[in-house]
C-alpha cells in the first residue's frame, strides 16, 4: 500500500466512529493515616488524557467512555493507587498511604509507585505519561522527552532523534537501551535503536519511563547511561477505536489508527483481547547544508583552491595536494559533492502492529496469568549519522514476541528481531566513488598542476608590474640577486591585484581538471549534478553493494532473545510494616549477523554468530515503612569476553510522608558491538576495523609524516592494539525529593561516575618503507580499541513543579554535567554534553474558558523554553566541531470536543524559528508548526 493511500485511509477512518455510552464515576480521596480528605488529588483514567482533581471536600467526579477501566489516584507525597473499575456502583472512596520513598513521579503497576524490579535497582527516573504526552509542546511524544530533567535530545534528521543522559552523547547511541514492553528495540546489525523511527505509535504509547544513569543490574548489558522504557496500552484495559491526524510545516503529514477489543467467555469474563496499530508519516527532512570549513582544519572558505566543507564530501584533505611551492597555486581540493545532491530527504515511516492477549484464568481479571503474542513491522527512509551520514532507504524491521506473564509475579518472554537494510547506502563513500569514476586523485592533481604551470603562471607573469630585475637586457652588475628576485616575485603574487585574480584562475584550472582530457586513460568528464549522466552513475554506485563497485549496505542480521523473571513477596516478614521481597531472573541472547561482507567480517564462510547470557537477583527490605534497603547483583557472559558482574545497592529513608532521602551505588557494562568486534568497512580514505583478535604492527600517523619529511626510517614507530574488551561504569548517587506545603514539589540528584576500558578507536597505517624512498602500499586503518585511562564524571540536577490557581503548573529543571578527567588519550570517547542546560515552562489543564459566549471543554496549554550551553561535539573527523549555545521555545494549545470525542491541538516546536545545530554535521533545526486531531472512542 502506498503511503498516500494509507494516509487517505486513515483520514476516512478518523471520521467514521460512532459515539458509545459514557459512564459517570464518583468518589472521594482521603489520607489513609488520619482520614482527612485530600484537596487537589488527581484521578486519571489510565491510558487516556481523561482526568480530574478533588475539590475542597475531597470529592471527585469523572466521566469515562466505558467500563472496565483502570483509574489512577495520586497525590504528592503519597503512594499512587490503581483500581480496576468494572461497575458504576463500585465503592470508589479511596485512601492513599504514605509514599514509599522512591524517586519516581508516576505509577507503573497497581498499588506501588514503581515495579519491584525498578525499586531494587534503585534508579532515578523521569516519566512521560498519557497526560504529559497530550500536553507536550513538542511535535511528538518522543521529542517531548527532551524537556525532561537530565535528558539530552539530539536531532540528526527529522526522522532520527537520539535520547541520552549523563554525558558521552553520540549519534549512534550504543550506551543507552531502548525497550518497548520489555523488548529491546535495537537494530541487530547496528546494535542500537534508531530513536522512535522503528518504535511505537503515539496512539499506543501508555507511558515512557526514562531511567537515568548506569542500570545494568536488571536491564542487562548496554543499559550503560540510561534506559528508555516504553509501555504500550493493554487491549483488555484500553479498548475501542483511536485515530490521529497531524499536519505540519515541511509538508509533514502523519496519521495513525488503533483498534482494541476484548471478548468474554460464557461466564462473562474477558478472556481474549487484541489490538491493531497502523501509523504512517512523511515529511521533507531537514537539509544538512553547512558549508563552513570543517572545524580545526587549515584552509578557510576564502582559499581559492578550495577547502573542506562540513556537508560536502570528497573535498577532504589530500597530502599530495599541497603545492605551496608553486606561487598562486597553494593547496587545492577536489570539488566534492553536496550532501543534498546525494541523499534522499523524502523522509517516510510506516509502522504496523498486531497483538493478541489471552487470560488463562479470566475470573482473576488483572491477576490472571496471560499469554501474549505480538508482531510488529516498521519500514521507512531517513538520514542516520554515525561515522558518516547514511541514507537509510527502505530499511525494514520485523519483530515477533511471545510472552507468558503474571503481573508482579513472573514473566517468560521470547522475541526475535530481523532487519533488512533495503536500499540504504553511504553518501560520503558515494561521493568518493563518483570522483574516482571521473579520474583518480593523482590524475586530477596532475591535470590541475599542469594547467596552472602551463597557462596560469605565464598569464600572471605577463601582468604589468611583474618584477624584471633579472631581465637579460639589464646589465649584469645591475641585476638583482636570485634571492631578491624570488622575494619580489612572492610580493607580487601577494599583491591585492593578483590575489583578486586568483579565484578566476583557479576556476579555470578546476574546469580543466574536471574534464576528461588527462594522461589517465580511464578519465572521463566530471559527473555534473542534475545531468542524466550523473544520475546514471549515481544509481549504479548506490545500488551496487560495497565491495562490488558500489556503496549500498547489505544487512539482514537478526537477534533472538529469551528472558525470564520471578518475584517472591514477603519472603521474610517480621511485622506488618516490614518485609523482604526477592527477585531473580536470567536471559539469553543470540546475534546472527549477515552483511555479506559489506560491513562485517562475515565472508568466506566465516561464522560470527555471537551468544551472551546473564543472571541476576536482588532483594528489598522494607523496615517499618521508613527504611528501604535494596541490593542486587548481575553476572553477564558474552562468548567472546570474560564473565562480568554488575552490583547495585541503595538505601532510602522516609523521615516524613512528604520527604525521602536516597543514597545508591549502581553499575553497568557495555559489551563491544558487532562493529567493535567484526567491522571491516572501507570508507575510501581508510578501512574501519573491528578488533576481536587484536591488530599488530601498525605505524603511527605522526611517525609516517616524519618519515615523509625526512626519509629517515628510524622515525617510524610501530604499535599493536590489544583485543577489544567490554567497558564498565560505577556510579554513586545521592537524591532527595520533598513537597513543600501543598503546592511545591522538588527533586534533586547528585552523581559521581567512574568509567574504565572506554571503547574508542586507534588510528594507524600499514606501509612498506625504505630509506629516502616514498612509502608504498599505504593503507590507513581505524581500529576499535579500549582506553587505558580511568575517566570520571559528575553532575547535579534539580527539578520542580509548582501548582497554583487550581489549573496551572510552573515547571522547571536544571542539569549540570562535567567531565572531570582531562586527557589527551584519543581513545576516550567525546563527552558531547553541555555543562549547563535548563528547561522552564508553564502549563494549564482543564482551564475554564469561554469562546463566543460558549464554554470550551477541557482547554489546556503548555509553553516550554529550553536552553543548552555551548559544547564541542566530537564524532568522526568530518563531524567534530562546536555546537553554539541555543534556546528553543515550544508551545501548544489543546481542547477536547467531547461530543465528537476528539482532542484538537495546535502548536510549534522552536516557535521562534531559531535555526540551530544540535549535532555537528547535521542540519539546522528550525520551527515545526503543527496541528493535530486525535479521536478516542472507548468501547464498553
Amino acid at each position: 500500500m502506498r503511503l498516500s493511500t494509507l494516509l487517505l485511509t486513515l483520514l476516512c477512518a478518523f471520521f467514521c466512529g460512532s459515539v458509545m455510552g459514557q459512564v459517570v464515576l464518583k468518589g472521594t480521596i482521603s489520607d489513609d493515616d488520619n482520614g482527612e480528605t485530600l484537596i487537589g488529588a488527581s484521578v486519571l483514567a489510565k491510558g487516556t488524557t481523561t482526568g480530574t482533581v478533588t475539590d475542597f471536600d475531597g470529592n471527585w467526579e469523572l466521566t469515562v467512555s466505558g467500563l472496565p477501566t483502570i483509574l489512577q489516584f495520586s497525590y504528592l507525597g503519597f503512594a499512587t493507587k490503581e483500581i480496576e473499575v468494572t461497575s458504576p456502583d463500585q465503592d470508589l472512596n479511596i485512601r492513599l498511604g504514605a509514599d514509599d520513598g522512591t524517586t519516581f513521579e508516576e505509577v507503573v503497576v497497581t498499588g506501588r509507585r514503581i515495579s519491584e524490579k525498578q525499586q531494587q535497582a534503585a534508579l532515578t527516573m523521569e516519566t512521560l505519561d498519557a497526560i504529559a504526552i497530550k500536553e507536550t509542546p513538542a511535535a511528538n511524544f518522543y521529542d517531548g522527552l527532551g524537556s525532561l530533567k537530565d535528558v539530552d535530545l539530539t536531532a540528526a534528521s527529522l526522522g532520527f532523534k537520539i535520547v541520552n543522559t549523563r554525558g558521552f552523547n553520540s549519534t549512534n547511541p550504543v550506551r543507552s537501551l531502548q525497550t518497548i514492553d520489555g523488548v529491546d528495540n535495537q537494530s541487530p546489525g547496528l546494535n542500537f535503536s534508531l530513536g522512535n523511527f522503528l518504535g511505537a505509535s503515539e496512539l499506543d504509547v501508555n507511558r515512557v519511563n526514562l531511567v537515568v544513569g548506569a542500570s545494568s543490574a536488571f536491564y542487562g548489558p548496554n543499559a550503560f547511561n540510561g534506559v528508555i522504557a516504553m509501555e504500550t496500552k493493554d487491549p483488555f484495559l484500553q479498548q475501542g477505536f483511536s485515530a490521529q491526524l497531524k499536519v505540519a510545516e515541511r509538508n509533514l503529514f502523519e496519521g495513525g489508527i488503533r483498534w482494541a477489543e476484548a471478548f468474554k467467555n460464557k461466564d462473562g469474563h474477558d478472556w481474549v483481547a487484541y489490538k491493531i496499530n497502523l501509523f504512517g508519516f512523511r515529511a521533507d527532512d531537514w537539509v544538512a547544508d553547512n558549508f563552513d570549513p570543517v572545524f580545526d582544519t587549515d584552509l578557510a572558505a576564502s582559499n581559492p583552491g578550495g577547502y573542506d566543507a562540513v556537508n560536502r564530501y570528497g573535498d577532504e584533505e589530500d597530502s599530495g595536494a599541497d603545492f605551496s611551492s608553486v606561487l598562486g597555486l597553494g593547496e587545492i581540493r577536489r570539488a566534492g559533492y553536496k550532501e543534498e545532491d546525494l541523499v534522499d530527504y523524502d523522509s517516510e515511516n510506516l509502522k504496523a502492529g498486531l497483538a493478541v492477549h489471552f487470560r488463562l484464568n479470566p475470573a482473576k481479571t488483572l491477576e490472571s496469568t496471560e499469554l501474549l503474542l505480538a508482531s510488529n513491522y516498521s519500514t521507512g527512509t531517513t538520514v542516520y549519522q554515525g561515522d558518516n551520514r547514511f541514507s537509510l532507504k527502505g530499511i525494514q524491521f520485523f519483530q515477533h514476541r511471545i510472552e507468558l506473564r503474571n503481573r508482579d509475579n513472573f514473566f517468560l518472554r521470547a522475541y526475535a528481531t530481523h532487519e533488512d537494510a533495503g536500499e540504504s547506502y553511504d553518501p560520503y563513500f558515494t561521493a568518493l566513488q563518483l570522483q574516482e569514476a571521473h579520474k583518480t586523485d593523482a590524475a586530477w592533481r596532475t591535470d590541475y598542476l599542469n594547467y596552472w604551470t602551463t597557462f596560469i603562471t605565464p598569464q600572471v607573469e605577463a601582468l604589468e608590474g611583474f618584477p624584471d630585475c633579472r631581465n637579460s637586457s639589464i646589465p649584469a652588475d645591475q641585476r638583482c640577486s636570485v634571492a631578491e628576485f624570488r622575494q619580489q616575485r612572492r610580493d607580487f603574487y601577494a599583491s591585492e591585484e593578483v590575489q583578486s585574480l586568483l579565484p578566476g584562475y583557479h576556476a579555470e584550472a578546476r574546469t580543466r581538471a574536471q574534464s576528461g582530457n588527462s594522461s589517465d586513460p580511464d578519465a572521463v568528464d566530471f559527473y555534473e549534478v542534475g545531468t542524466e549522466r550523473f544520475q546514471q552513475a549515481f544509481d549504479s554506485i548506490s545500488s551496487n553493494l560495497i565491495g562490488q563497485g558500489g556503496t549500498r549496505l547489505f544487512d539482514r542480521s537478526a537477534l533472538f532473545h529469551l528472558h525470564g523473571e520471578k518475584q517472591f513477596r514477603g519472603v521474610y516478614k517480621p511485622n506488618e510494616n516490614s518485609g523482604l521481597d526477592l527477585t531473580v531472573g536470567a536471559n539469553y541472547r543470540l546475534y546472527t549477523p549477515n552483511s555479506q561482507g559489506t560491513i562485517l567480517l562475515d565472508t568466506m564462510g566465516r561464522n560470527i554468530d555471537t551468544q551472551e547470557f546473564g543472571i541476576y537477583g536482588g532483594g528489598t527490605m522494607n523496615i517499618n515503612n521508613r527504611y528501604r534497603i535494596s541490593a542486587s547483583l548481575r553476572a553477564d557472559k558474552n562468548e567472546n569476553f570474560d564473565l562480568l558482574f554488575s552490583p547495585a545497592a541503595s538505601i532510602v529513608y522516609t523521615p516524613t510522608a512528604t520527604t525521602t532521602l536516597r543514597a545508591s551505588f549502581s553499575s553497568a557494562i557495555r559489551n563491544p558491538t558487532l562493529n567493535d568486534q567484526y567491522l571491516n568497512y572501507n570508507v575510501g580514505r581508510a578501512v574501519l576495523l573491528g578488533n576481536i583478535d587484536g591488530i599488530q604492527d601498525l605505524i603511527t600517523v605522526e611517525s609516517l609524516v616524519d618519515f615523509l619529511n625526512t626519509g629517515d626510517v628510524d622515525t617510524i614507530r610501530r604499535f599493536d592494539v590489544a583485543p577489544i574488551q567490554p567497558e564498565q561504569v560505577r556510579t554513586f548517587e545521592l537524591g532527595a525529593r520533598t513537597t513543600i506545603g501543598e503546592r511545591l514539589y522538588l527533586d534533586a540528584t547528585y552523581y559521581y561516575s567512574r568509567y574504565t576500558d572506554f571503547i574508542g578507536f586507534n588510528l594507524g597505517v600499514r606501509a612498506s618503507v625504505r630509506p629516502q624512498s616514498p612509502p608504498t602500499g599505504v593503507q590507513a586503518y581505524r581500529v576499535a580499541a579500549n582506553a587505558t585511562e580511568v575517566v570520571t564524571t559528575q553532575g547535579f540536577s534539580i527539578g520542580s513543579n509548582l501548582y497554583f490557581a487550581d489549573y496551572y503548573s510552573l515547571n522547571g529543571n536544571y542539569s549540570w554535567n562535567r567531565l572531570n578527567t582531562e586527557t589527551d588519550d584519543p581513545i576516550i570517547p567525546a563527552f558531547n554534553t553541555p555543562e549547563h542546560k535548563f528547561n522552564i515552562g508553564v502549563s494549564g489543564r482543564n482551564v475554564p474558558l469561554s469562546l463566543f459566549g460558549k464554554p470550551v471543554n477541557d482547554f489546556g496549554f503548555s509553553v516550554n523554553y529550553k536552553w543548552v550551553d555551548t559544547f564541542i561535539f566530537e564524532g568522526s573527523p568530518q563531524f567534530t566541531g562546536p555546537i553554539e549555545s541555543y534556546g528553543m521555545l515550544d508551545a501548544q494549545l489543546n481542547f477536547t470536543a467531547k461530543n465528537i470525542n476528539t482532542t484538537f491541538k495546535i502548536g510549534a516546536s522552536n516557535l521562534l524559528d531559531n535555526q540551530v545545530y544540535q549535532v555537528y554535521g547535521g542540519p539546522r533545526i528550525g520551527r515545526l508548526a503543527y496541528a493535530s486531531a486525535t479521536y478516542n472512542l472507548s468501547k464498553k
